[in-house]
């Protein structure tokens, strides 16, 4: 899968629907499983500009659990990325293309840290505006330096996100 462009567009109302709609479709294919399903990222912060892509948190007892619905995200439409779990052994990574937009899935161990780290930025943002709009800035800087290296664009967050997860010890 060729990485796309890394493009910031503006925020669209449409993003919570689209992540409720998504939840929906993979909660039910992961049936009485025990999970918590949180959107993240860019796009679950009201107003903020962001690249075009719904990411979704699940929150499982176990890896081991995660492992075993591996499949059954899969049959949703997701092409699993295992190769992603040599940088974050802690997440399982998913990818899909919808028509509107296109989404991540990060399954994860519920109250991990890699959980509670996402969490906190994503309420931290949205109850700071200003933290918000700075961030926004930052992303638009990136996109337009780095259009065709979203390794760079990423790396270039990376001061900004751990200074708003410092907050977190005070």
């Amino acid at each position: 899968m060729r990485a796309k462009q890394v493009i910031v567009d503006e925020y669209s109302a449409a993003w919570p629907r689209l992540f409720k709609e998504e939840a929906g479709r993979i909660s039910a294919s992961l049936n009485e499983l025990q999970k918590t399903i949180e959107h993240i990222g860019s796009t679950a912060v009201p107003g903020l500009r962001a690249k075009p892509v719904i990411d979704i948190m699940i929150g499982v007892s176990s890896l081991e659990q995660a492992d075993s619905c591996v499949p059954l995200i899969e049959g949703t439409g997701y092409l699993y990325r295992p190769e992603h779990e040599d940088s974050m052994p802690e997440r399982r990574y998913f990818e899909r293309s919808g028509s509107e937009i296109d989404y991540h899935v990060h399954m994860v161990v519920f109250e991990s840290k890699f959980w509670r780290d996402h969490i906190f930025f994503r309420d931290y943002l949205r109850e700071n505006p200003e933290a918000a709009e700075q961030y926004a800035d930052l992303k638009e800087e990136l996109a337009g330096k780095f259009r065709d290296n979203r390794e760079a664009y990423t790396n270039g967050k990376a001061e900004f996100i751990q200074g708003i997860l410092r907050r977190q010890e005070d």
